[in-house]
């Protein structure tokens, strides 16, 4: 399970005065500006001090873009908390782009477009960020949005010739694609699949190369299902949502996004463990209050989205925001171990399970530890050896222990380690061994010349 770990580790308090940011902006205090904004209930804030501490943040934002650009992004993102001016979308993103998050720099100019419609600098830069993923289309979508009067209106122009120009070209090749799809596939009116051809003796996609010669179609079909909700399904996954009152256009589109989020997070886990699910996976997005009836109000307020019964379940998926993004991948992780286990990833230690999905949602992150305020939280612990330990956490869900975010930190740093000291390829062996009866601590000797007792040590050690 995803937790919003920020939220969980500090009480939900209203946040320190805006003279209080102002103050700390002037000294230049940006680390200290951060931790005292980092948490608590913004709601309780005046409209008027918001767009204050927004302000002094957005300036910390913009102080450290060229020194610091991961505080900068920190900062910058806690500035669109408390007031998403055109000023800290556009810092959040160009932070996020230097520190190659561009899932979250493409989510922050996205919501730049929608808020500041008239600011065409959030069009043009979303623009030439699709264009360098190759979304041809997607980025004709936003640069047709610019201003033509606009300071930006002539570069979105060129632009607009462009992405045109590539549009045409991939939605040729994908004509072809799916004609040599169907045909392999040996579908109606298409001829019989050619024997011996490569799809025929490849193994399957994930399959890791032992002999599996199943082909996994990638074309996604769309429909619904018997309970009324909206279905889009290729080999890989099987995305379900309530329709609500999306036109046809807006269901295009934001299928597409979330298409594209499971594609990513898909590729981005198989590149991580070297294999990825082979069954596919149903992912149901929820709006918070969908999910706040499914899976209480308590839940609802706390994660970010959960892997149960066989399904990702996203929380409020309407906007795919970098967490959004972020939880996808981590719950793909646990969807891949379940696969992994035939459907026995329930059997893994808990803090097995949950720390490689938030290890790799980590490094999805570009990040290989925590963020830095639970970070700083870890090395306290650590500090006062009071960090959980693995064996507590061996059969119960972190959510509900005494401090969820130092036990999900310290359930990632543990299996960072033992990525460190023998790759994912003997962590995959060694979760497969005990998903068959193996004890853990047999496992642990064996691969690692470790026990339980000695991990927690190299967990502490780590922060120290």
């Amino acid at each position: 399970m995803s937790t919003l770990l920020l939220a969980l580790l500090i009480a939900a308090a209203p946040p320190p005065s805006a003279q209080k940011a102002k103050e700390l902006a002037a000294r230049r205090a940006w680390e200290e500006l951060y931790l005292a904004f980092a948490s608590g209930d913004v709601a309780g804030v005046p409209e008027a001090q918001r767009r204050t501490i927004s302000g002094a943040l957005l300036k910390g934002c913009e102080a450290l873009l060229e020194e610091d650009a991961v505080m900068a992004y920190s900062l910058g993102e806690r500035a669109v908390v408390f007031d998403a001016s055109a000023g800290a979308l556009k810092c959040l993103a160009r932070s996020a782009r230097k520190t190659d998050q561009r899932a979250a720099a493409e989510t922050a100019l996205r919501k730049g477009l929608e808020r500041h419609p008239k600011d065409g600098a959030f069009g043009l830069e979303l623009g030439r960020l699709l264009l360098e993923e190759q979304d041809a289309a997607g980025a004709l979508a936003v640069l047709e949005k610019v201003p033509p009067r606009s300071r930006e209106g002539a570069e979105a122009k060129r632009l607009i010739q462009q992405a045109r120009a590539k549009t045409s070209e991939e939605g040729q090749a994908r004509k072809e694609a799916e004609r040599l799809e169907r045909l392999m596939n040996g579908k109606p009116g298409t001829g019989r699949r050619p024997s011996g051809t490569a799809l025929e003796n490849a193994p399957a996609v994930g399959n890791g190369g032992k002999g599996d010669t199943r082909a996994v179609s990638l074309t996604y079909e769309s429909g619904t299902d018997p309970r009324g909700m909206r279905t889009r399904s290729n080999g890989r996954f099987v995305i379900r949502y309530f329709n609500n009152e999306r036109d046809f256009s807006q269901r295009a589109e934001y299928e597409g996004r979330i298409v594209s989020a499971l594609e990513e997070a898909y590729d981005f886990t198989r590149s991580m463990l070297g294999e990825a699910r082979e069954s596919p996976v149903d992912v149901i997005l929820y709006t918070r209050e969908e999910f706040s009836v499914h899976f209480g109000a308590r839940r609802a307020r706390g994660v970010a989205g959960l892997y149960s019964d066989d399904a990702i379940r996203i929380n409020d998926a309407a906007e795919l925001t970098q967490q959004t993004r972020a939880t996808l991948v981590h719950e793909y992780v646990h969807a891949a171990l379940d696969d992994f286990c035939d459907k026995g990833g329930h059997l893994l230690p808990t803090w097995l399970n949950e720390g490689l999905a938030e290890y790799v949602e980590w490094r999805y992150l570009g990040r290989e530890e925590p963020e830095r305020v639970v970070h700083n939280a870890l090395v306290s612990a650590a500090k006062a050896n009071r960090l959980p330990k693995l064996a507590e956490m061996g059969d119960q869900t972190l959510m509900y222990t005494r401090s969820p975010a130092l036990s999900y930190g310290t359930s990632g740093v543990a299996v960072r380690e033992l990525v460190r000291r023998g790759g994912t390829g003997r962590l995959l062996t060694f979760t497969r061994e005990l998903c068959r009866g193996k004890p853990l601590e047999e496992g642990l000797r064996d691969h690692y010349g470790e026990t339980l007792a000695t991990m927690d040590e190299e967990v502490r050690a780590a922060f120290q």
